[in-house]
């Protein structure tokens, strides 16, 4: 037991988790905390320029470390700019502790300065949302805080801080993690695992779709060797692209919005669907059966037990971690039979669509008109990106046919807003992977509307050394939204056209290089030499204002009568 202030307590209770940085913007509220980080060495001040780049910082270090991100702000603005950061986080599973300050508990309820019902805010956003009420009850209630944030289906936290209760001194018995949470999970019910077992052996088409829970469990190989003795496609989730590697010859592509039409044959074609570590959400599936065949049985193994069955009905629910269960599966069907792999003859199906997907995807190569098309941007990365580099993406119709045609060969690559679609997040996301992972090569690909939401936090990745290069695809409009307006309403354009600064100068205002593309041919040496550099990095690509993808939500819109 230790005598501490209790800011101290609050870092000391980061510490013991081996938090490396805190992201945010310094408030008065939390000055206490701010100051017992004066000459540390172990944890890290980062200072953002606005509160939603700290908190999509902190998600890109989570994603990409496999760690809990912190960040932290003011009470009233500093909060309610974390919101959208922390709404992201949520529908990504990306475990983040946010820490708010708080008006003084003699003074809330009043409508003090800056006063707003911030657990009330966040716990909508949040796997839990709480006040600390006791300065000595800070150690306790943080140790919960990483315990949520990082079990099970992971997410964020908020832990919200009266600005009085940290001029207190406390007693302080700081705790190993290992003595007070246990991520481990274990695998599902071995009837249900018995049950799916006999259903997977029944099925000739079986295809495997893996989600987030593969990546988070570490179950890649698990997940192949399952697909090998089953000869079965396996195909990607909506943004989970990274979670098996590309080149592998059982992984045909990715589902979704915008994603491989070869990956949703191969699923359509499906006599049995293995759902793993999915939920088999929205913008995977659009909740019909365009992408999932109807008629066909569902395994779904899911950590989270409210979310099997919950958008499609299953065969057999395996409520447990990813690997674990896929371990029990492998051992029961290699106990009922002996020869392997079955429904070889499959494999032709899937070496095909293998073929027809990359004959697609390599056509994208000869685009060569000006302006440029996006496609030919994104082949061009497909041959200069190094195998482990990091893409952090932003949603729109010019960043779109990444989701498509990028592949990943190495775990934790593949950053993306999910299915909260928020722009602005790629990067401040992309500042936080390359703090998670300094030695690899780390892009954002934005549009120009999306980027100049945070591309203010060019400053604290020039501050930061963080040498991350962002492509803006620039077509001087909204375009997704500009969509919706060609296609379904007779173009009539309003709010969808922007004018911009060039962007290759906006990095060079803040001591970073800029580079300008407008022909097809000089996208692979600009973004070749973005790569190299030891500053941050802008490469402006101008690209067609009239190439834009058909509307995610075309579902959603009714057709034009006019």
């Amino acid at each position: 037991m230790s005598r501490m202030s209790a800011g101290r307590a609050v870092i000391e209770s980061l510490r013991a988790e081996e938090v490396r940085y805190v992201y945010g913007i310094v408030g008065s509220c939390m000055i206490e905390i701010m100051d017992e980080l004066h000459d540390r060495q172990d944890i890290a001040w980062v200072g953002t320029r606005h509160e939603q780049g700290a908190a999509h910082m902190a998600d890109g270090y989570a994603r990409v470390s496999g760690k809990v991100g912190v960040c932290m702000a003011t009470n009233g603005p500093g909060a309610t700019n974390f919101t959208t950061g922390i709404s992201v986080a949520r529908l990504s599973h990306s475990p983040l502790v946010a820490i708010t300050g708080a008006p003084m508990l003699s003074q809330m309820h009043r409508d003090s300065f800056q006063e707003i019902d911030q657990v009330a805010m966040f716990r909508p956003l949040t796997k839990w949302s709480a006040q600390v009420p006791r300065a000595d009850r800070i150690p306790e209630l943080f140790r919960h805080a990483f315990r949520v944030a990082a079990s099970g289906k992971k997410g964020p936290v908020h832990v919200d801080l009266p600005r009085d209760i940290l001029n207190d001194e406390v007693d302080v018995e700081l705790l190993a993690p290992a003595r007070y949470r246990d991520e481990r999970a274990g695998p599902a019910h071995p009837e249900a695992v018995t049950a799916a077992a006999a259903a997977l052996l029944r099925a000739r088409r079986p295809v495997i779709v893996a989600g987030l829970g593969v990546g988070d469990s570490n179950a890649r190989a698990e997940l192949l060797e399952l697909a090998g003795m089953l000869s079965a496609a396996v195909v990607t989730s909506y943004s989970r692209n990274d979670v098996v590697p590309a080149e592998h010859p059982l992984v045909v592509g990715p589902i979704g919005r915008a994603g491989a039409p070869e990956a949703r044959a191969s699923l359509q074609g499906a006599d049995l669907v293995l759902a793993a570590g999915t939920r088999l959400a929205h913008f995977s599936t659009f909740y019909n059966h365009s992408v999932v065949p109807a008629a066909v049985p569902i395994l779904q193994i899911e950590i989270d037990p409210k979310e099997v069955g919950r958008n499609y009905p299953v065969e057999v629910g395996l409520v447990g971690d990813a690997r674990e269960t896929l371990r029990a599966l492998i051992a029961v069907l290699r106990a009922r039979e002996s020869v392997w792999p079955r429904n070889r003859e499959h494999l032709t199906d899937i070496a095909q669509r293998k073929r027809e997907r990359a004959e697609r995807l390599a056509a994208s190569e000869r685009l060569d008109t000006v302006p440029i098309k996006p496609r030919r941007v994104h082949a061009e990365l497909r041959k200069v990106l190094p195998r482990d580099a990091i893409v952090c993406v932003d949603g729109g119709t010019t960043i779109s046919p990444a989701f498509n045609m990028l592949d990943f060969s190495a775990p934790r690559s593949f950053v993306t807003p999910v299915d909260q679609g928020c722009l602005g997040f790629a990067y401040p996301a992309s500042i936080g992977a390359k703090m998670a992972a300094p030695s690899r090569a780390v892009i954002s690909i934005n549009g120009d509307g999306s980027f100049l939401m945070n591309g203010c936090e060019i400053e604290t990745a020039m501050r930061c050394k963080a040498p991350v290069v962002a492509l803006v695809l620039n077509n001087n409009c909204w375009g997704s939204e500009k969509a919706y307006q060609k296609f379904f309403f007779g173009g009539r354009y309003v709010g969808a056209d922007l004018t911009n600064p060039r962007f290759d100068k906006f990095a060079e205002l803040f001591g970073g290089r800029g580079f300008y593309v407008d022909r097809p041919g000089d996208i692979g040496q600009a973004v070749s030499e973005a790569l190299k550099a030891d500053v941050p990095s802008i490469v402006e690509i101008q690209v067609d204002p009239e190439e834009l993808e058909q509307p995610a939500r075309a579902d959603a819109v009714k057709q034009d009568r006019r």
